[in-house]
């Protein structure tokens, strides 16, 4: 391992003098006057959002809220890290000739997380440009930031973004009021999606906080993972919610009010999920795909929807860091369900294959 040296440099002391005022008798005129807050601190919307009212190419909340099918797509790479626009192109055509209506570009499955913010609003871009007329482009512009949520929202809806995706900060975690002001202050730009996931962000957003927000003309709904519970209060009271758990996206939608599912699994099999959503209760279908779902989700995701992506050859076998594929007993696994769903069923028209460990190139520096 090379060893780093430290070099010290040294600095001439500066022969500038420079005169001090005497602060004396000002300090004495001053000490008894009680001190007071810089105004500026509290005024409301002292930096007003970057937004236009133009209409321009503008989806209205209301085309938002009635998405039943809406996939987190996955960024395909190229072996040097770089996003395979060739690979991402066939996965959302597919997306949409299986009758996927949005897609989330740059969540936790296409891995936001692992972007720059340039590389965030590229694809975010490029996807409205090539698709925007076809489906409906969510960008996920959210951080534990208020100023990256705010300025990243400004350029998501400035290169055309139909709706954005907003997560509540998670690590600096904040109170609940402090979440309300966080959300207020990205809901003026446009249509917007919350995302409540307390298993990555380690704070439940409660119904308190979505009831506060919803106030809001911009709020299109929920993507909700607590459960079909909590979904259920919230369609009872008018607000739009998509599940977040493809595991539970059969209920949600048939029984518990859920205008849909936000979808990891329709990368896979987006017919089935189509089906899924649009085509009434089927618990034979739910349970069919079940053991699918389970599967990809034993390890955080998106790891087994990388590896299975690259099994089925539509995407290459490249993994940023620190994301690493299945092991091998498991990628066995996958080509068995494949069988047992029916290769037509998924994306792709290669054969399914298992993959040696040394064919996968994990990238750590791009």
């Amino acid at each position: 391992m090379a060893i780093l040296k430290s070099h010290g440099i040294c600095f001439r002391e500066s022969t500038l003098q420079f005169s001090r005022p005497n602060c004396g008798d000002h300090y004495k005129s001053r000490r008894n006057v009680k001190w007071r807050s810089p105004q500026a601190a509290v005024i409301p919307n002292f930096h007003l959002p970057m937004r236009s009212f133009e209409v321009k190419n503008r989806t209205s909340v209301e085309a938002i809220k009635s998405l039943r099918l809406i996939t987190a797509i996955k960024t395909p790479y190229l072996p040097d890290g770089r996003f395979d626009l060739e690979a991402y192109d066939d996965l959302v055509n597919m997306q949409i000739e299986n009758g996927a209506e949005g897609v989330i570009v740059g969540g936790t499955t296409g891995e936001g997380q692992l972007m720059s913010w340039d590389e965030h609003i590229m694809l975010i871009g490029h996807t409205v440009n090539c698709f925007g007329g076809s489906i409906k482009v969510i960008g996920n512009t959210g951080s534990n930031s208020a100023r990256e949520a705010i300025h990243a929202t400004e350029q998501g809806f400035a290169v055309g973004m139909h709706a954005a995706l907003h997560i509540n900060p998670y690590y600096g975690k904040t109170s609940l009021e402090g979440l309300v002001s966080h959300l207020d202050s990205v809901l003026p730009m446009g249509p917007t999606i919350i995302y409540n996931v307390p298993s990555r962000t380690g704070q439940d957003i409660p119904p308190r906080v979505i009831n506060t927000v919803a106030q809001s003309s911009n709020l299109a709904g929920i993507k909700e993972c607590v459960g079909n519970d909590r979904i259920e209060q919230y369609t009872a009271n008018g607000i739009v919610v998509w599940s977040g758990n493809d595991d539970q996206c059969h209920d949600a939608r048939w029984s518990h009010g859920a205008t849909g599912v936000i979808s990891v699994t329709s990368n896979l099999i987006p017919g089935l999920m189509q089906e899924l959503m649009f085509g009434g209760k089927n618990p034979l279908l739910n349970a069919k795909l079940l053991p699918l779902i389970e599967w990809l989700f034993q390890e955080p995701n998106p790891i087994g929807l990388n590896t299975a992506l690259a099994q089925l050859g539509v995407v290459r076998p490249v993994f940023r860091l620190p994301y690493v594929p299945l092991p091998l007993a498991k990628r066995v696994e996958f080509v068995n369900l494949v069988g047992e769903i029916g290769r037509e069923n998924f994306v792709g028209e290669k054969d399914v294959q298992v993959l040696d460990d040394d064919e996968f190139i994990l990238v750590g520096r791009h």
